[in-house]
């Protein structure tokens, strides 16, 4: 089950349980099929699995799930064969899949309102479960950006921090290679077995043998221009907070930073001088509210309660792991077909919240959370995080 969403900044490392139970090989390829099937997106995935109590009984289900949710064809299901492959293949890279309902899921992200279901994880996957801070900043850095990006880094990782960047051109490479020695993950917006940009073959070798790769996307994957938003927004989930070093007024590392805000993380800005267009993002952030540092010192003391270590090193405190109560699956509410009529009426091409059309409708949470997994699965709704929801023109 994933970890539940924190109520406060202060309960993102310290307050939701990891489950305990690893998946078999059968639960694994069970899970993979799911995440993998035709309109299971990740609020549905995690929705699923709440109700069925397993991916294996979700997957028997699906069909008529989509029927009554008003589909014209059979949703498409991932079959056995293809997602075996899916997972030799990552098994010959060198990469363990974890799924939001195993062990070794990073507890930050497993907290967000929509984590991604599956990750792939190479190296020390230990990392995972450490405090960790971001560390972002542009391509074309200045001398003096990298300096900032050293000292900081090195300082960080000496706190007993891992240091998470996305192995990028610039702050992000310094980044890594600063904290090496002290624990480092980076996260990739192909594969784990794609290397970009092709020059860090080394550092990444490095980071595969000392720190940890991580990526959403399966083994042989090849980034594109949207994917690298979406690699931002594991960086920014998995940290307690985004330090940004540097950054133009329109670029990647004011969307991990814009990111970082909507998940609760906090966001620390170097101030810059105004008449450097790299500085131009970073004294913006700080003009919206974002926390300015001068020295690791500013990050280490503002991290420090997040973590409820007072004084003492991250890393002297062990994250909670106590056992998850057993898990039974919720039973599944009586729908009335008048009843996802009521739901369909009421929804329009605006995103509203699942409160909204409870009020609307007079229907229970639980009611139209069964309603939204039908209609999901016919495709005839939009999901906009766990909480809201579309319709999408028939």
């Amino acid at each position: 089950m994933p970890a539940t969403k924190p109520d406060s900044k202060a309960d993102l490392f310290t307050a939701a349980p990891l489950p305990v139970a690893p998946l078999d090989d059968q639960q694994r390829l069970a899970c993979l099929r799911l995440i993998r099937s035709e309109n299971v997106g990740p609020v549905t995935f995690r929705e699923l699995i709440n109700r069925y109590g397993g991916a294996t009984q979700a997957l028997d289900a699906l069909p008529e799930l989509g029927r009554r949710g008003g589909r014209g064809r059979a949703i498409r299901l991932c079959d056995s064969a293809t997602a075996q492959r899916e997972l030799e293949q990552a098994q010959k890279a060198g990469a363990t899949p974890i799924f939001t309902i195993e062990p070794g899921y990073p507890r930050n992200l497993a907290a967000l309102d929509v984590p991604p279901p599956l990750i792939y994880v190479k190296g020390r996957t230990s990392l995972l479960q450490e405090p960790s801070v971001a560390v972002v900043g542009p391509r074309q850095a200045s001398a003096a950006g990298r300096k900032l990006a050293r000292l900081f880094a090195a300082a960080l990782g000496e706190a007993g921090l891992v240091v998470v960047s996305g192995l990028a051109r610039g702050i992000d490479g310094v980044a890594h290679e600063t904290a090496l020695p002290t624990g480092t993950i980076a996260v990739l917006a192909g594969g784990v077995d794609k290397i970009y940009p092709p020059e860090h073959d080394e550092l990444y070798a490095r980071i595969s043998d000392t720190g940890c790769i991580v990526s959403e996307m399966p083994c042989g994957f090849t980034p594109r221009g949207s994917d690298f938003p979406r690699r931002n927004r594991i960086i920014s989930g998995m940290s307690l907070g985004v330090l940004v070093v540097e950054a133009a007024k329109r670029s990647g590392t004011l969307h991990t930073a814009r990111r970082a805000a909507e998940q609760g993380r906090e966001v620390f800005a170097i101030p810059g001088h105004p008449l450097d267009p790299r500085a131009e993002g970073t004294n913006y952030l700080l003009k919206e509210g974002a926390t300015l540092v001068t020295e690791p010192a500013d990050i280490i003391s503002a991290l420090k309660p997040l973590t409820a270590q007072g004084d003492r090193t991250f890393r002297e405190v062990a994250p909670d792991t106590t056992t998850l109560e057993a898990f039974a699956p919720e039973p599944l509410p009586e729908i009335a077909e008048s009843d996802r009529d009521r739901v369909l009426a009421v929804l329009g091409p605006h995103p509203v919240e699942l409160d909204e059309i409870a009020r609307a409708t007079h229907l229970s949470i639980r009611a139209i959370r069964a309603i939204l997994i039908e209609l999901d699965l016919a495709g005839r709704i939009e999901r906009h995080g766990a909480a809201l929801v579309s319709r999408i023109n028939d």
